[in-house]
């Protein structure tokens, strides 16, 4: 008996610890997820090959993502982004319970009170895209080469406040790494921390 608890709890382990296996590291390709977005569509990363893209870690309830939001600038940066022919996902991956939740209402609502002008709007709220990249705070940033591969990971910018004020003063490591793409360049910081509101898996 004990022996069969143990390869039980032994297998236990294995599948949690490769429920989340596919990590996502800058400079390899980045793994492939499905997720539904606002309108209950199944969107998949490899539904963009070809296309750089932008995920966003949003919470409706951060004032890190406010900071971006009620100023408009969060807005901004996505309607360049599209104009620039580049795929801005915003993934909201709170948990059903936990602060900043989105249930497909809700962001529906956010949407359009905010006029978010991302492509799409993904909920993750089991938390594996999140996991897939290690998305820790709302908001954190990534970028997906046309290759498919992680290019960048981590801050929207280089000051962690909530004050808009700050935004102008900081370098936008996002907008940075999009710009050197464009530019046929390798992206020169192509890691930082992320700051925010911590993500509630």
């Amino acid at each position: 008996m004990k022996t069969f608890i143990a390869a039980a709890a032994a297998v236990l382990l294995f599948v949690n610890a490769s429920a989340h296996a596919a990590t996502a590291i800058i400079g390899q390709p980045a793994p492939d997820f499905s997720v539904p977005d606002v309108a209950g569509k199944t969107v998949k990363l490899s539904d963009y090959k070809g296309k750089t893209v932008v995920l966003e870690w949003t919470s409706n309830e951060c004032p890190f993502v406010h900071k971006w939001y009620d100023s408009g600038n969060m807005q901004k940066l996505q309607q360049k982004a599209a104009a620039d022919g580049i795929v801005w996902l915003t993934v909201n991956s709170s948990a059903p319970g936990h602060a900043g939740y989105m249930d497909a209402k809700t962001a529906a609502d956010w949407i359009k009170t905010t006029k978010t002008a991302s492509a799409d709007f993904l909920l993750d709220a089991k938390g594996d895209v999140g996991h897939i990249f290690d998305a820790r705070t709302t908001p954190a940033m990534y970028i997906v080469d046309k290759d498919g591969k992680l290019v960048y990971a981590g801050a929207i910018d280089s000051i962690a406040s909530t004050s808009a004020d700050d935004i102008p003063k900081a370098t936008n490591y996002v907008m940075q790494a999009l710009a050197e793409l464009s530019a046929g360049k390798p992206v020169s910081v192509a890691s930082t921390k992320s700051y925010g509101c911590g993500v509630k898996y």
